[in-house]
Parts: structure tokens; C-alpha cells; sequence
């Protein structure tokens, strides 16, 4: 399958920022003006994710009106509409969406708090804001709502509410 690429709008920061951890490349910026918006998603071929039905009835965009206010409704509505699995959860930077590169610990030294450092054995860095990750408590916490969100989702069997 080809990968789906979105482009959220500035009212699904949170939505956009799962679906990077879900792997997906997902662009988002808080202060993109309508225009700006659209035209990105046109030139990269973007699906548009968006609560703005007026936005969503430009010309020339593949879209999805998220229907929900609620986090996981709207993660399960994208995944339920597009098939998406979570086959990538964790490769992306969920700040800038860039491709994390995975680190030896030498490279963590003196970047990451001591503690962290003395109990983590793998490390990620983000090649483009230089944020460095690793697998703490909030990544079992995250798993726990990854399959929580899977028990939600069943398989795709009907068409997306896509404008």
C-alpha cells in the first residue's frame, strides 16, 4: 500500500501528534492560515484532516472531516477510513514529524537527564529539532492506549465520510 501522507489543520494538534506516534507522516503548524493550508496539501498530495467543513469544500484536495472533539474517536475514525495499523508507532518526531534515527548510548551522554541515561539502553534523535527519546514510563503508558485504540477499531467495511 502507498503511504498516506496528511496534513492536519490547526484545530487537530493533538491528532496530528498521534498520528506521528503512530508513524504517520502528518504535517501540522499552529499558525498556517487557511491559503497556506490548502496549498500544502495540494502541492505534497496530502490528505486534509479537518472540523472546518468550509475549509474541507476547497477545490483539488482529498479530504476527511474529523467528526469528533474526542482524541480517540478521531484516531479511530483515520484509522477505520484509511486502514491504518500501527506498523511504524514510534519512528517519527511527534514535535517537527521528522524520521527518528536510532542512537547509541555514547551519543546520549550529557544530552539526556543522568537517570535516563543510566537506565535506558536505546535512544532516538531527531535528526531535524534534535530532541532525543527513549522507551520511559510513558511509552508503556502509550502502548496501553495504542491497544486500547485497537480493540476500538474494527476492520474497514464501508466508505469513509470523506468530502
Amino acid at each position: 500500500m502507498e503511504e498516506v501522507l496528511f496534513l492536519a489543520d490547526c484545530m487537530l494538534g493533538t491528532l496530528a501528534k498521534w498520528l506521528r506516534f503512530l508513524g504517520y507522516d502528518t504535517a501540522y503548524h499552529t499558525h498556517w492560515e487557511d491559503h497556506e493550508t490548502v496549498r500544502l496539501a495540494r502541492a505534497e498530495g496530502r490528505i486534509l484532516l479537518s472540523r472546518d467543513v468550509a475549509l474541507l469544500k476547497r477545490k483539488g484536495l482529498q479530504s476527511l472531516f474529523i467528526t469528533s472533539e474526542v482524541l480517540e474517536e478521531q484516531l479511530a475514525q483515520v484509522m477505520r477510513a484509511f486502514g491504518l495499523r500501527a506498523r511504524y508507532a514510534f519512528s517519527r518526531c511527534p514535535t517537527c514529524n521528522a524520521l527518528l534515527e536510532n542512537v547509541g548510548r555514547d551519543e546520549a551522554w550529557g544530552q539526556v537527564p543522568s537517570f535516563v541515561f543510566a537506565t535506558q539502553d536505546k535512544f532516538s534523535l531527531c535528526p531535524e529539532c534534535n530532541h532525543f527519546y527513549w522507551r520511559g514510563t510513558h511509552y508503556q503508558h502509550m502502548l496501553e492506549q495504542l491497544d486500547k485504540l485497537r480493540s476500538q477499531i474494527e476492520p474497514c467495511t464501508g466508505m469513509a465520510t470523506m468530502i
